[in-house]
């Protein structure tokens, strides 16, 4: 666990490098070892390391290393066998099967970073999940917590949305949807998490936003929002509660407590509306439209 823990704190080229010097290193013992034993599941070592840490393209280099290892030490010992055509069929076979190697760990790493992100998103919009978002939020709350900075999150409800469905069928819901998820990526920071929490409601947790900040921000997103939905021929509008946190809260639960509770007061309101707090929980919604 610990050395795992170390490779993945290591840039890609440290990996690459070391993978290739182990190699080098192992070049020298097979030449010192000669034909009777082999080293090959050695070599197996570097080439993993390659593959899953710096990736698929430096595997295969570090693949490559090994031939060049294998050719030269066939060259020097196709004396000890009956052809010489033997060390160099040895050497392609072993080159063959660690090249086997690499393509199968990157290919598994591949796999594996694929069902991780899939388990991560809404399978609709491409949006985090709520399960996502909640793992997010909550380190973020330890961050604020370590550094006392504020961070806000804003809560999205499409108004009428239900009409949508009811009108229009599902399948027209689901690229209002779609298209709501997409306007919200385009127009927030790439270090915000967009998230679908369920329905037609979405939330975005905004790191080291303060209440100017944040409100700023959601103003410009909502209005672009309005925009492409209007532009799609969706009437439809949209109600946003934004909360900053000068403080930590206790819990994520808090925290989307404080945040729907923002948005629902945006569409008590009238709808359409976008409503601010600074979150001392007990701090009443104020009207930021």
């Amino acid at each position: 666990m610990r050395l795992n823990t170390f490779l993945q704190r290591r840039s890609p080229a440290f990996i690459f490098t070391a993978s290739l010097l182990l190699v080098a290193l192992l070049g020298v013992l097979d030449h010192l070892n000669g034909p009777d034993f082999s080293l090959l599941i050695f070599y197996a070592v570097p080439v993993f390391v390659a593959a899953w840490y710096a990736g698929r393209r430096e595997g295969f280099i570090v693949c490559a290393a090994s031939g060049l290892a294998w050719l030269a030490v066939a060259y020097a010992t196709s004396e000890h066998f009956s052809s010489p055509f033997v060390a160099y069929w040895n050497a392609g076979v072993r080159l063959g099967f660690i090249v086997l190697v690499a393509h199968i760990v990157a290919a598994f790493k591949l796999s594996l970073a694929h069902e991780r992100e899939v388990a991560r998103t809404d399978y609709l919009t491409g949006a985090f999940n709520g399960r996502s978002f909640g793992e997010t939020a909550a380190a973020e709350i330890a961050r604020a917590r370590r550094h006392s900075h504020p961070f806000s999150v804003a809560y999205i409800d499409v108004d009428d949305f239900k009409q949508i469905n009811d009108r229009r069928g599902h399948s027209a819901g689901d690229r209002l949807l779609k298209t709501v998820a997409d306007g919200l990526r385009r127009n927030v920071r790439g270090v915000d998490t967009v998230a679908r929490i369920g329905g037609d409601e979405f939330a975005v947790l905004m790191p080291e936003t303060d209440a100017r900040a944040a409100q700023v921000a959601m103003r410009r997103t909502r209005r672009r929002l309005l925009e492409e939905t209007r532009r799609a021929g969706w009437p439809v509008t949209i109600s946003v509660g934004v909360v900053t946190f000068d403080h930590a809260p206790d819990s994520v639960d808090d925290l989307l407590r404080a945040a729907d509770e923002a948005m629902y007061s945006a569409k008590r309101g009238g709808k359409n509306a976008l409503r601010h707090t600074t979150a001392t929980m007990t701090t009443r919604p104020a009207d930021a439209a």
